[in-house]
């Protein structure tokens, strides 16, 4: 009778101690108020011939203009000697749509991962996350990657609503209309891709100033055969990959951040073959909503580097960004986009907070013949398209409390000498989006 009550007693410290180390955290974002537009778009017809000049206006009160946002739960689990166990499940909320807990399976998986932590030493996660670029953005970015115009690092094109973070646009026709700036540069995540899934993340503590992340992704299939499918000249099997890695570092000295990294994301599968001319691959740039992309048959390398130096009264930022994408079959295939950009922030009053950035870029896109590359409107034989861009952010937060904040931002951007066919007249966009509006966090 003394060793049960003895074994229940045990038992309920045992309990109580588990649940005592153990948390679970609902957290999240609301962002709503009022955004509007303008674009004006100069000569885009996509021919040799003719002149268009088109302005469009939009508003409307909406959400996500300075975060995106989100509901989201995480815990943790202390399981003794420094060794932790942690989790996160994160979706996207769209408070004017019908579901305001987003379905969309490419977008709605913000983040889902668990891991292990060791004190002293780092961690390692597994799940869909955040690339070790995106992270690094997120500590170096004057705008603190909101989803406004005018950021040619974190680069956004909203029209007179809020672009999903992280969507994939491929190339187009030729055309363009408000929130769809094709080939512009500046459309959505264009500059580097902010999350994947099937991957492996890891991170390590601070030593003497010096912190290391890496990601692996792996999302692998093959088939081996070799039999033409019936009625067509195309391979049915073959390799099927999407994989990717990332390493980073981050270097911290007293009031200056330091963060340099690197990224590339391979995507491989059976190509198509007419003929003796290889027509499957179409380099793309798009960032990645969550789930793997696949068949594309590209490689696509990502350079980021910053830093930041703290002043006291403002904080100043530096960054560079540098992304090719390249067709594996004929790497003569590419779209190359690189962008600089400088911005500062800082407390006005104790309630007031501003910043401002500004920045310029170039978007190049070749082709090695006619028609292979979609990014090029190519019926004439033209191989390349070369845009120069650039933009400024304005912004500016009142706290009304640590969670609670009204905001006011303006950004304007614009691109120039771009030419969609041989001889034709250039196209050019100059566009610009505001919103007032408050968040909240929870």
């Amino acid at each position: 009778m003394k060793k049960s009550l003895f074994a229940l007693a045990a038992i309920g410290a045992v309990a109580g101690t588990a649940q005592a180390q153990s948390s679970v955290t609902v957290y999240g974002i609301m962002d709503l108020g009022y955004i509007g537009s303008n674009s004006t778009t100069a000569n885009n017809a996509g021919t040799a011939t003719g002149s268009t000049l088109t302005k469009s206006t939009q508003s409307q009160f909406s959400d996500s203009a300075e975060s995106t946002s989100r509901l989201g739960f995480k815990g943790s689990e202390d399981l003794g000697g420094g060794l932790s166990a942690f989790f996160t499940v994160e979706t996207a909320l769209t408070p004017d749509t019908t579901n305001a807990i987003q379905t969309n399976l490419t977008t709605a998986n913000r983040q889902s991962f668990l891991g292990l932590k060791k004190a002293g030493v780092g961690q390692f996660a597994f799940g869909t996350q955040y690339t070790i670029i995106h992270n690094a953005v997120a500590a170096t970015d004057p705008g603190m990657q909101n989803n406004m115009m005018g950021n040619v690092i974190y680069d956004k094109v909203a029209g007179s609503t809020v672009a999903t973070n992280g969507s994939y646009l491929a190339g187009g026709t030729g055309t363009t209309t408000v929130a769809t700036w094709q080939y512009s540069g500046q459309q959505n995540n264009t500059s580097y891709s902010v999350r994947a899934n099937n991957m492996l993340t890891l991170s390590s503590d601070t030593f003497s100033g010096f912190q290391g992340n890496a990601f692996v992704q792996i999302d692998n299939g093959n088939t081996n055969s070799a039999t033409v499918a019936a009625g067509s000249s195309g391979y049915t099997s073959g390799t099927t990959n999407n994989s990717a890695f990332g390493l980073g570092a981050n270097y911290t000295w007293q009031k200056l951040l330091v963060t340099a990294n690197y990224q590339q994301f391979t995507n491989k599968a059976a190509y198509t073959i007419t003929g003796n001319t290889y027509t499957a691959g179409t380099p793309f740039q798009g960032g990645f909503g969550g789930s793997s992309l696949g068949g594309a048959n590209d490689k696509d390398n990502q350079q980021y580097y910053a830093a930041t130096y703290d002043f006291g009264i403002l904080k100043a930022y530096l960054q560079y960004v540098n992304r090719k994408t390249l067709d594996i079959n004929n790497p003569s295939n590419y779209v190359a986009r690189t962008a600089q950009q400088i911005g500062v922030r800082s407390f006005v009053t104790p309630t007031v907070e501003a910043w401002a950035s500004a920045g310029m870029g170039r978007l190049t896109v070749s082709n090695a013949a006619t028609g292979s590359n979609s990014f090029v409107l190519n019926t004439t034989g033209y191989g390349s398209n070369v845009a120069n861009f650039g933009g400024f952010q304005l912004g500016s937060n009142y706290w009304l409390s640590k969670r609670t904040n009204l905001y006011a931002i303006y950004g304007q951007q614009h691109t120039s000498n771009q030419s969609w066919t041989q001889n034709g007249n250039p196209t050019s966009y100059n566009d610009n989006n505001y919103a007032v509006g408050v968040r909240h966090t929870f």
